[in-house]
């Protein structure tokens, strides 16, 4: 019925009707880029006596930009401050940005390195395998006597404290290095535990105990970790002391801003802030006296302006008290990070406090220390390390923002001290590196001079190497510079000293100089890391160094030019590594590589890089593992083009699949490109192959041909065997063509009723359904096989379809037969609405005559599948029951002709179907009977004007 009474259709007029009409517009002088016209009216009222207020008016137009008015004083909210007067406005502007200077100057901005940051590190480089010790005090309350007097605390309070020095506390011996973390994490949160509880004297104690433990240097080597895990426990303390105090001025549930004064502070608080002050006064030893007072330095901000800058002289003389010089320099270093967090513009204390260090610098080779460490049994230059953390932070918080003339003066000192290497080798790390570039050649001359005994030279290369690699020195000294340095470097005997200066170094001569340069470079170090395998030790650093030669060498030409670079990668052995590196390589190549390449040199370069990461998969291999190693061969493979030498391009993908054939989505990639090959042959022979071109044509379609069955992925078969039957058609390889879309018809019935996407199983029918469709529109311009019979591929097609097991509560068996419709009523037309080039798909008499056979078989199928739906009494059917008829009706409405009484009939009755129960989208119902009517109004649709009429619009109710 339905293709008997199919509808001619004259596709170019339809385009012609269905295209958007265009309107003129006339926008006049408007224009959305122009700038808005803002008109502004100011009004004034004028009161008088006995008359009422009079209003004047005037308006100003200004053009003005939306997206700047926030910045030049004209939204909403600036209109108040642009009425004010222009001087006063001007003047306070003046001052306001003048302090705003003033602040940022001397505040610590997001570029500063906070302490925190440098506390893994320390924890992590100064160890031990020593047994240590520590004191542990008993800490237990006593009882007080109710309405004492207020001196019998005090002396209460002070036996307290006295009390841990009198044989409360019990010494723990044999400690491993993670026991005495542990009892030091206990005792923080002893600490905390004793606070919340209110013992504040159990607190402070704690923290007392803690404070002494700085003095023990038995263990020498472990001190630096001991003195963050101890700083810990005093920052703890010390923000909880401010913060109580910061609660006792809250004045009716109003906190105290951040910038108060003095004066806002009650003198409750002030009493409470002075009551500890003098609880660590009268502390008897200096060390825990210093740490304690400096934890909570902060607290003077309650009790005057100028007491923190009275206290940080004070606390700086009393650290000449100590006499280790060790332990005197981390109490240095305590002091400077409470002062950068509490007072950063008193730049002058910690000067100060520097210059102390630099007066008692010679006591590091005293005979007290010199004993200590034979004792000890540490060499001096692992002794001398032991400074370098300390020594960093303090000058790290003298050079933040300091002026260049700083530097000078640092490195006059450095020379009055004799060049000592561990003071020069914390000048370079501290002051901006621009700063240290400009002078590269006197920090050279320095290092010359160092005494090598305690801190090795090549480590001031590297700190020097490192500046450099952040700031550029003068043009006319870089070549000296690397000749300095590398004579020193060379040298080296130990390969990771070697490996690390070296690492350093390389990125100054990539960045400086030519591939000549780097390749010198890279030789030596590969003379250096080859003998006995040292490479194997050094696996980080070489990767580094790798990292930065692709950084600066992003010339993949130039890259494999360098001779040694290559055998560099030689090195890397380990596979894991090995991987990594080619992953880095591949990565700069994709990022960097602006046009396509056929150089030999890097194809095979590139190849062989690919290969490693190829055959690294194996069984263990992560999906996403895969799935990253296989976009960075492909991206090389979109990369490569031989021009016009297509047999080339082809030898080269088949090389590829040969290489690349564990990883699917490569295999993929290369289909794809063969596939875009033919097309281009096709292109540049427009349509006409010669016999040369024809035979290349008919290579790439075996190639697809043969690789799609490797393939695991069946949705991913399916597709391509329809992509590439269509590429096969459109270059005339019309048995090719029918080989690919006979291939695909067998392999609809494997489809499988779930599938795995992204992770997680879904159903398949959407898929399958997706891809059906896109078969039809292909199966229109495929011709007829001579010996076959006619529709072939179609009636195989719906065989299958007929066959294949679909879900009880799925619309898709229906919704593709609704689409094989559409697909026998196109070949009916007598033109179709699209072909192939030189690609004819005739239809004969009895061509015609069994497309309307075929339509019949399975035509019965379709009406017993509606009668299924329609005889479903469930909600959630009806529904689907509703959607279904309304889809047919479109169908029907699209391709029949509906002059025949019976196919109208029939549009009534599903129309009719599709509000029967009230499950009809009513917008859509009423924009379908809006386009009838409108279709009506054209001379060879007056037919629907009776149609709109028998199709009645029903209420949900």
């Amino acid at each position: 019925l339905f293709l008997r009474h199919a509808r001619s259709r004259n596709y170019v007029s339809e385009s012609e009707v269905c295209r958007l009409e265009s309107i003129p517009l006339d926008f006049g002088d408007y224009h959305p880029l122009k700038p808005i016209t803002v008109t502004e009216s100011k009004t004034k009222k004028m009161n008088r006596k006995g008359s009422t207020s009079s209003t004047s008016s005037s308006s100003s137009s200004s053009m003005l930009d939306p997206l700047s008015s926030v910045l030049d004083g004209t939204d909403p909210l600036s209109l108040f401050a642009a009425a004010a007067d222009p001087v006063t406005t001007t003047a306070t502007m003046d001052s306001t940005r003048k302090k705003r200077d003033k602040d940022d100057n001397s505040a610590v901005r997001s570029d500063f390195e906070p302490w925190s940051s440098k506390r893994g590190e320390i924890l992590a480089r100064y160890t031990t395998t020593e047994k240590l010790s520590i004191v542990s005090g008993s800490f237990s309350r006593k009882a007080t006597t109710t309405g004492s007097a207020v001196s019998e605390k005090v002396r209460t309070r002070l036996e307290e404290l006295d009390d841990l020095e009198e044989g409360s506390q019990k010494e723990l011996l044999n400690l491993t290095q993670q026991d005495y973390m542990n009892r030091i994490e206990e005792l923080n949160q002893s600490l905390k535990d004793a606070w919340s509880s209110d013992q504040k004297v159990k607190a402070l104690k704690i923290v007392i105990q803690c404070s002494k433990l700085l003095s023990d240097t038995t263990v020498i080597q472990f001190y630096p970790s001991k003195f963050v895990l101890i700083t810990d426990i005093l920052d703890t303390f010390g923000k909880l002391v401010y913060e109580r105090i910061l609660s006792m001025c809250a004045d009716s549930r109003v906190s105290l801003p951040d910038n108060f004064s003095p004066e806002s502070v009650n003198d409750t608080a002030k009493e409470t802030c002075l009551n500890w002050f003098f609880k660590i006064a009268s502390i008897r030893e200096l060390i825990p006296r210093f740490y304690v007072e400096a934890a909570i330095l902060k607290c003077n901000k309650f009790l005057s302006k100028m007491g923190i800058s009275e206290c940080l002289p004070r606390l700086t003389s009393m650290i000449r008290g100590i006499g280790d010089p060790l332990v005197a320099v981390y109490a240095r270093a305590y002091l400077c990070r409470v002062g950068m967090e509490v007072a950063p513009q008193l730049k002058e204390s910690l000067n100060e406090n520097f210059f102390d260090f630099l007066l008692t610098f010679k006591q590091i080779h005293g005979d007290t220390v010199q004993n200590q460490l034979v004792v000890q049994c540490v060499e001096i230059p692992l002794y001398l390390t032991l400074y370098s953390p300390a020594i960093d932070w303090i000058l790290q918080c003298i050079a933040y923002r300091a002026p260049e003339v700083l530097l000078t003066e640092m490195m006059e000192r450095c020379k009055n001290l004799g060049n000592n290497a561990l003071l020069l080798n914390s000048i370079m790390s501290a002051f901006r590196a621009e700063f240290i570039a400009a002078r590269s050649m006197d920090f050279i001359g320095m290092i010359k001079e160092c005494d090598e005994s305690g801190f090795p030279k090549h480590l001031l290369f590297r700190s020097l190497g490192l500046n450099l690699a952040l700031a550029d020195p003068p043009e006319n000294d870089r070549l000296q510079i690397l000749n300095e340095a590398w004579k020193v470097i060379t040298k080296l005997k130990n390969p990771q000293d070697y490996i690390n200066c070296a690492e350093v170094w390389v990125e100054y001569t990539c960045r400086h100089f030519t591939k000549r340069e780097v390749n010198t470079v890279l030789a030596d170090v590969i003379k250096h890391m080859t003998p006995d395998r040292a490479f194997e030790d050094a696996y980080p650093q070489l990767q580094s160094i790798i990292q930065k030669v692709i950084t600066y060498i992003y010339d993949f030409s130039l890259l494999f030019s360098v001779e040694k670079f290559l055998p560099f990668l030689d090195m890397f052995q380990k596979e894991s590594v090995r991987v990594e590196v080619c992953k880095c390589i591949m990565e700069s190549f994709i990022k960097h590589q602006q046009e396509s390449t056929k150089d030999p040199v890097i194809l095979n370069a590139l190849l062989h890089i690919c290969k490693t990461m190829h055959d690294s998969v194996n069984a263990l291999t992560l999906e996403d593992e895969k799935r990253m190693l296989a976009a960075l061969i492909n991206g090389f493979i979109k990369m490569v083009s031989f021009g016009r030498d297509f047999e080339q391009q082809l030898s080269f993908y088949v090389e590829a699949r040969s290489m690349f054939c564990n990883l699917e989505p490569v295999l993929v990639q290369l289909i794809h490109s063969v596939n875009q090959l033919a097309m281009e042959t096709r292109k540049v022979m427009k349509g006409n192959h010669s016999r040369k071109t024809a035979a290349f044509v008919r290579a790439c379609v075996a190639f697809c041909f043969i690789t799609i069955p490797s393939l695991s992925g069946i949705f991913t078969r399916l597709n391509l065997y329809l992509h590439s039957g269509q590429v096969a058609l459109a270059n005339q390889c019309l048995s090719q063509a029918d080989a690919f879309f006979k291939a695909a018809v067998s392999l609809v019935p494997e489809v499988p009723k779930m599938i795995n996407v992204d992770g997680k199983m879904r159903p398949s029918d959407a898929f399958l359904l997706e891809f059906l469709c896109n078969f039809f529109s292909t199966l229109l311009v495929v011709p007829d096989h001579p010996e076959q019979g006619v529709l072939f591929l179609v009636r195989g097609l719906l065989n299958v379809i007929q066959d294949y097991t679909w879900e009880d509560n799925s619309d898709d068996k229906v919704r593709i037969y609704t689409n094989v419709l559409h697909l026998l009523s196109a070949m009916t037309q007598e033109v179709y609405i699209y072909h192939v080039d030189k690609v004819s798909a005739p239809r004969t008499c009895e061509s015609s005559e069994n497309t309307v056979r075929l339509c019949w078989i399975f035509w019965d199928d379709y009406l017993i599948i509606q009668d299924f739906y329609i005889f479903f009494s469930l909600l959630q059917t009806l529904k689907r029951q509703s959607q279904l008829a309304l889809y047919f009706f479109n169908t029907i409405l699209a391709h029949g002709d509906l002059r025949n009484y019976k196919l109208n009939q029939l549009s009534v009755n599903l129309w009719n179907l599709a509000q029967k129960h009230g499950f009809a989208d009513t917008s859509t119902m009423v924009t379908t009977l809006e386009y009838i009517k409108k279709r009506s109004k054209q001379p060879e649709m007056s037919h629907f004007t009776d149609l709109a009429l028998r199709l009645p619009l029903q209420s949900r109710t």
